[in-house]
């Protein structure tokens, strides 16, 4: 009941859903990180029945794309882009670990959190327009949505915090580590075998990108802020899910050149 409790939790937090409000308490978030991943297969069942529809209704590749980029968001309410609109707006500052730390938690936005929030909408949406829709390519999706999610749990529990005690340190708190790092690992596992038997070549390069992303996430974190935050979790989801996408086009055009 532990878990299943996480599970609804993990969708009230994350994702805009129609599901019970539990009370934060403790037993309600142990597991949540460890249920987060399940969020993203939501995410990837709405970009499924999206495609369908417009494969069906023969919708052009510019509001197929659209779809692509506003349905994530969407079905999460933006509480990912918000963190990468809020470490955006850190980075460009260029000031000290405190002082980025502060501009984290501040609720005002910046001209750069603007800047990059629709550099990164246009560029998720380019690349939108260029993929190449197959019968494999709404399990691709899925599964990166996943995966995301996974290593984004992965980097709340296992990356070292800054020194704020903020969100993330309230979920760090409250979960059954051990526990849910041990079910992480065991989606990873399987979300990347199941990109690697769908297709070698892109699944394996979608696989490592998410790797160089989450390697980045580490050492940026550190160098810039101290420690992991909620926000930095957010703002690797983005970047992780783009570069991802972008994976799959690039293997797409080598291949077919």
């Amino acid at each position: 009941m532990s878990f299943l409790r996480s599970f609804v939790t993990a969708f009230s937090m994350f994702s805009r859903l129609p599901v019970p409000t539990l009370k934060w308490r403790d037993d309600n978030m142990r597991y949540m990180l460890a249920a987060f991943p399940f969020v993203g297969a939501a995410v990837g069942l709405f970009i499924w029945a999206w495609l369908f529809i417009c494969d069906t209704l023969g919708f052009g590749v510019f509001l197929r794309s659209a779809g692509l980029t506003l349905l994530p968001v969407a079905v999460t309410g933006g509480i990912h882009l918000d963190g990468f609109c809020d470490t955006v707006d850190a980075l460009a500052s260029h000031a000290t670990q405190e002082r980025k730390r502060e501009i984290l938690k501040d609720p005002h936005t910046g001209a750069f959190a603007v800047i990059g929030s629709a550099s990164y909408l246009i560029l998720y949406f380019a690349l939108g327009t260029e993929l190449e829709i197959t019968p494999l390519t709404p399990l691709l999706l899925g599964l990166m949505f996943i995966l995301s999610r996974t290593f984004s749990g992965f980097s709340v529990l296992l990356f070292p915090s800054n020194a704020g005690k903020g969100l993330l340190s309230t979920f760090k708190d409250a979960s059954g580590k051990k526990a849910s790092v041990s079910v992480l690992a065991v989606i990873f596992v399987l979300c990347g075998a199941g990109l690697i038997y769908l297709n070698i070549v892109t699944g394996g390069a979608m696989v490592l990108a998410a790797l160089i992303c989450l390697l980045y996430l580490y050492v940026m974190s550190r160098r810039q802020f101290g420690g992991m935050s909620g926000d930095l979790a957010g703002y690797f989801l983005q970047l992780c899910e783009l570069l991802m996408l972008a994976a799959i086009v690039i293997i797409q055009k080598v291949v077919s050149s």
